[in-house]
C-alpha cells in the first residue's frame, strides 16, 4: 500500500535533457514515464508540473535584455512542449492523462479548472500542469506549491539531476554537505537551492512536506511512495513523515 493517495510530481526541464545541453532526451522520458506508470499501478493519484528551462528559460532572457513579461510567457510556452511529450510517452504506455493548460491553447489542452482536475485524478488519470500559473513573474516552483495546494496533495515530490538539497553545488564541490531532512525555516534561512522563496513560503503556510530526490536514479518515486527514506524531506519540525 502507497504512504500517500495523492501527489504532485515537480519536474524540472533540466532534467528531461539527460546528458544533452538542451531539449528532450527520448530516454529520460521514456524513464520518467515509466516511473509514473509503476506508481499508478500502487493507485496513487499523480499531478505533474514540469518546468521548461530546458528549452527556455524566462529569467534568463531577461537578464540578456527581453521584456520581462515576454519572456515569462515565452517559457510557460516551453513548458507546454515538455507537457505534451511526457503526455505522448504515458499514453504509449497505456496510461491515461490531461494536460491542463493555465493558458487557454483548446487545440492542445484542456484549460485548468480546479473541479476539473480533481475529477481527472478521482478517475485515475495523471494530470500535466502546463504553463505555469499563467502568469509572468512566478516560477513553475510556485506552480507546483499553488497546484499541490488546490488539488490537496499530500506531497511535493521535486525530481532533480542530483540526490536531494546540498550546502552547496555537489558537482562543483566535492566537500558539499548533503541533508536528510529540513524545516522551510532552514531553507529560506540559508538561501538552499530547493525551491524559490515564494513556493516554500507558500508550503510553510500550509504545511506541506516537500521531498526532493534523484528523477534520474530508477525506481525513486516508487521507493518513496512505498515509504522509503529517498533524498531530502522539508517539512515543519512536527512532521512525522
Amino acid at each position: 500500500m502507497a504512504k500517500y493517495k495523492r501527489i504532485l510530481l515537480k519536474l524540472s526541464g533540466e532534467s528531461l535533457m539527460g546528458d544533452q545541453n538542451y531539449g528532450i532526451d527520448p530516454k529520460i522520458i521514456d524513464t520518467v514515464s515509466s516511473e509514473i506508470k509503476d506508481a499508478v499501478a500502487l493507485g496513487v493519484e499523480i499531478a505533474i508540473v514540469i518546468g521548461g528551462g530546458n528549452i527556455f528559460r524566462g529569467l534568463a532572457a531577461s537578464e540578456g535584455g527581453m521584456e520581462r513579461v515576454t519572456a515569462d510567457y515565452m517559457g510557460m510556452l516551453a513548458t507546454v512542449m515538455n507537457a505534451l511529450s511526457l503526455q505522448d510517452s504515458l499514453e504509449k504506455k497505456g496510461v491515461y492523462t490531461r494536460v491542463l493548460s493555465a493558458i487557454e491553447m483548446k487545440e492542445l489542452a484542456e484549460s485548468y479548472i480546479k473541479r476539473r482536475a480533481e475529477r481527472h485524478l478521482e478517475k485515475g488519470r495523471v494530470i500535466i500542469f502546463a504553463a505555469g500559473t499563467g502568469n509572468p513573474y512566478f516560477t513553475t516552483d510556485t506552480a507546483a506549491s499553488l497546484r499541490a495546494m488546490e488539488i490537496k496533495a499530500d506531497v511535493i515530490m521535486k525530481g532533480t539531476k542530483v540526490d536531494g538539497v546540498y550546502d552547496k553545488d555537489p558537482v562543483k564541490n566535492k566537500d558539499a554537505k548533503f541533508y536528510d531532512r529540513l524545516t522551510y525555516f532552514d531553507v529560506l534561512r540559508d538561501g538552499l537551492a530547493v525551491m524559490d522563496t515564494t513556493a516554500i513560503s507558500l508550503c510553510m503556510d500550509n504545511k506541506l512536506p516537500i521531498i526532493v530526490f534523484n528523477i534520474k536514479d530508477g525506481g525513486n518515486i516508487v521507493r518513496l511512495l512505498k515509504g522509503e527514506k529517498v533524498g531530502t524531506l522539508v517539512a515543519s519540525e512536527s512532521y512525522e513523515g
